[in-house]
């Protein structure tokens, strides 16, 4: 039986399944209004704890420090969806009890190991026969990132250009009429010399940044169906006796 002293101070701490796997972090204890006794824990689970579930404190003892319920993940994971309002109704309490297999008494006794089946021979003369039903939702959880990396390549790129280049050429003309007047201008016998500059083209290349194309990720959705199984527990009646029913 948890102490309650133990129990009060439960609240903050991690609550681990019995196979030691994470339910979520312990918001709250409620007490049994009759017996004044912890009786549940209000915990905050789902995938980023955003749901809150009521959990039983029956069996629950610290672990270091977390606490350890006699509980699997899945079983809590499916308790009914029970607004923390500061108090629970008896109807409300009826309903996790019954979802965890617990024994309920009217009287509100939470430690109570061993109980009365409220549809038992310590109610009335009818037996209320209950099953399991399979509830199915889903939950959202990560599979996997996608990143857009950008790096610089070098690439080599060849273009052909036409390029003018001058030479020389010697050109040589007979003395004539028409030009002896240049040609006699002068010494009869000199020298001298005359220059001529050349001249060539080279390729010049400039570089320039041009924006090409946008490129982003995004998240796209799609439905497919997978086919759950669960084992669900049912009640059956049957009549033993001397007298035919």
């Amino acid at each position: 039986m948890t102490e309650v002293s133990d129990a009060y101070a439960f609240e903050g701490r991690t609550m681990l399944d019995r196979d030691g796997d994470k339910i979520g972090k312990i918001d709250d204890v409620y007490e049994d209004k009759h017996s004044g006794r912890p009786e549940w824990a209000l915990v905050n689970t789902g995938l980023f704890g955003t749901k809150k579930t009521f959990v039983p404190l029956r069996g629950a003892q610290p672990t270091g420090e977390d606490v350890r319920v006699p509980l699997e993940k899945a079983h809590v994971k499916d308790a009914p969806g029970i607004d923390a309002d500061g108090e629970l109704s008896e109807s409300e309490e009826r309903e996790l009890f019954t979802h965890y297999d617990l024994a309920y008494e009217t009287d509100g006794d939470a430690s109570a190991g061993n109980g009365h089946d409220v549809s038992g021979p310590t109610t009335d003369d009818a037996m209320t026969r209950s099953e399991e039903e399979l509830r199915v939702g889903t939950e959202r959880r990560e599979t996997g990132r996608a990143r857009l990396r950008k790096y610089v390549v070098t690439e080599t790129e060849q273009r052909t250009v036409p390029v003018r280049r001058e030479e020389v050429r010697v050109e040589r003309e007979p003395i004539t009429e028409a030009n002896a007047g240049q040609a006699l201008d002068g010494p009869e016998i000199s020298e001298d010399e005359h220059e001529v500059v050349l001249h060539e083209e080279r390729p010049v290349v400039e570089k320039d940044v041009v924006a090409k194309e946008r490129v982003r990720l995004s998240a796209e959705e799609r439905t497919d169906e997978e086919t759950v199984s669960e084992d669900l527990r049912k009640e059956r009646i049957e009549t033993d006796g001397d007298t035919p029913a």
